[in-house]
């Protein structure tokens, strides 16, 4: 599956201050880690998110969100937003926050 390199651009500007920012192509997308942590991806024209279990609940009921599940089973603590509702960069910024944010809160792999 192709991904959205314009997203991925984006996500790639918004992260790339950081030098502890590696990519990685993963489920049929790209992913950015953080010191060897997911923090999100793009596959299709989805972006996916790290958010941790305690905020999965808070973060589906943002618009655009679903939980992550190309398995037939849900990962924990991962959610989809759906391109359409990244259109805004100041979206996006605030979902790539929050997934840079729980990665960095990890110990490096």
């Amino acid at each position: 599956m192709a991904y959205d390199e314009g997203l991925a651009e984006r996500v790639r500007e918004r992260l790339g201050a950081d030098p502890g920012i590696t990519e990685k192509r993963m489920f049929g997308g790209i992913a950015f880690l953080h010191r060897g942590n997911m923090a999100v991806g793009v596959t299709g024209d989805d972006l996916m998110v790290r958010v941790g279990p305690d905020a999965t609940m808070q973060a589906l009921a943002r618009p655009g969100a679903r939980i992550f599940d190309m398995t037939g089973r849900p990962m924990r603590g991962w959610i989809v937003v759906a391109g359409s509702a990244v259109a805004e960069d100041e979206v996006l910024a605030e979902w790539i926050d929050e997934g840079h944010a729980f990665a960095a809160s990890l110990p490096p792999k």
